[in-house]
């Protein structure tokens, strides 16, 4: 897939920028979860379907089948089919690993299974899940996550939303599911993936979505996959007939204030959320670096320079993440919340990322482990990396030595893609970085600016003001 495509270019940056501003949400369909493993409603039902003697193959009105089901032998054989299909573990896929990176803090779903929320799990974060309507008026403390599971969940299947007549008495059990949609369709910028024309919920989702607005105000975007003639058989009559069917559900989305982008293929959807990943994550500069000494630096020096780094790089918009390195972590933190202080309406704390390594073992876990993971997590969170001096006490007395930590974030940062860039002049590590550019196969064009910066002492303004041009060369 061609991400340069006028229309997915402007959708995404589009989106970013909703992201950016916290005004974004995404809402996940059947379609995500098959991609690990788990059945769309077709597997769920399809056994449901041959104990009635019909051909799921050959249905549509999938709901019907649930409820003809149920009229005839009750609940009880489809809440054991939702056991035994989404209890089971599967792996969470790529997609699902991406959307807990991003700064999402709701995230709406049809889904029973609890792939979103494991996923947020093994991220450390808290998820605050609402999958009936009891639970919308509590709040879980700290959570990074409000997950509205509006057809239900799997550890209660008696409860879930499945059945003809579940759907037509949503209105009347699940208002509140209904009200607060509502209220987050009018104040944020919707994601619609994993749903599919054949998804029997979409027609339900959309039924409710913002129904009592005429005006659409925001724009919300579905991805959705093109029809091809694999998907019939090489019957080129019948890809037409479902080509000129699909156009005209693509219309019907617009009607309710969702533009469509078509994919080719089911992977495009993972391509599309990575550069969603990339576009947010390249406005986070990670500031690697440890120093117990500072070369050619006074203490003084350093510290004035590491501050106004940071201080620059929040004016510029752009978020700092630091791991309170030793030496550098103070002045990182004076810089940003210096911008911060000084125009606070502007700025915000929130551009600080602070994620302090820990200093004991804990949860089964040595140091070494823990701070391996603490780098992936951080980096992740960035698209640029800026190192600063590098060095550490060697112990018993024998004086400093090129922190092998530094060495090891810059080989994290290569293997996400974020862009390196070494202040050489700094020393230790940090030049020891920058001469290995060329063997990691950096661009050369970034190699050269990097090694056009100078350190000017008198006038540390200009000597910033090269990095960040730097920096706003990446970013365009």
């Amino acid at each position: 897939m061609d991400i340069n495509k006028p229309e997915i270019n402007a959708f995404i940056n589009d989106y970013v920028k909703d992201l950016r501003s916290g005004h974004a949400s995404i809402f996940i369909g059947a379609g995500i979860s098959r991609g690990a493993g788990y059945v769309d409603w077709k597997g769920l039902l399809t056994d449901i379907a041959e104990s009635l003697h019909l051909d799921i193959h050959k249905e549509y009105d999938l709901l019907s089948i649930a409820q003809y089901h149920v009229n005839s032998n009750g609940r009880a054989r489809i809440n054991k089919k939702i056991l035994e299909e989404f209890i089971e573990e599967v792996e969470e896929t790529e997609n699902h690993r991406i959307i807990a990176r991003l700064p999402y803090n709701t995230i709406w779903t049809t889904n029973y299974d609890n792939l979103i929320e494991d996923t947020y799990n093994k991220f450390n974060k808290i998820v605050d899940v609402k999958h009936c309507v009891k639970q919308l008026f509590q709040n879980k403390p700290k959570a990074d996550l409000v997950l509205y599971k509006m057809h239900g969940d799997v550890g209660f299947p008696s409860d879930a939303i499945l059945t003809k007549e579940d759907y037509e008495g949503y209105y009347s059990t699940h208002e509140a599911f209904i009200t607060t949609l509502s209220g987050e369709l009018i104040s944020k910028t919707f994601l619609f993936i994993g749903f599919s024309f054949a998804d029997p919920n979409i027609d339900h989702v959309l039924s409710r979505l913002n129904f009592k607005y005429k005006t659409k105000e925001r724009e919300h975007y579905c991805l959705l996959k093109k029809y091809n003639l694999n998907d019939f058989k090489q019957d080129q009559a019948e890809l037409d007939y479902n080509l000129r069917k699909q156009q005209l559900f693509i219309s019907e989305l617009k009607r309710y204030g969702i533009t469509t982008i078509l994919i080719d293929d089911y992977s495009d959807i993972t391509q599309i959320l990575a550069e969603i990943e990339r576009r947010y994550n390249s406005h986070s500069v990670f500031i690697s670096g440890s120093a117990i000494e500072y070369g050619d630096f006074t203490p003084l020096e350093a510290q004035q320079f590491i501050h106004l780094l940071s201080k620059e790089l929040i004016k510029k918009n752009l978020n700092v993440v630091n791991g309170f390195g030793l030496g550098v972590g103070s002045a990182v933190i004076n810089g940003a919340l210096d911008a911060v202080y000084s125009n606070p309406k502007k700025y915000s704390e929130n551009q600080l990322i602070i994620k302090p390594f820990p200093q004991f073992p804990s949860g089964g876990k040595d140091l070494k482990q823990l701070w391996e993971e603490y780098r992936h997590q951080m980096i992740s969170r960035a698209g640029i990396i800026i190192f600063v001096f590098g060095n550490k006490d060697e112990g018993k007395g024998k004086g400093t030595e090129n922190a092998g930590g530094v060495k090891r974030e810059f080989l994290i940062a290569l293997e996400k893609g974020l862009f390196p860039i070494p202040i050489y002049y700094t020393g230790y590590m940090s030049k020891e970085i920058f001469n290995e550019l060329e063997k990691h196969r950096i661009s050369k064009q970034l190699i050269e600016d990097i090694s056009k910066l100078q350190l000017d002492k008198d006038d540390l303004d200009k000597s910033v003001n090269q990095i960040l041009n730097i920096i706003d060369k990446i970013l365009k």
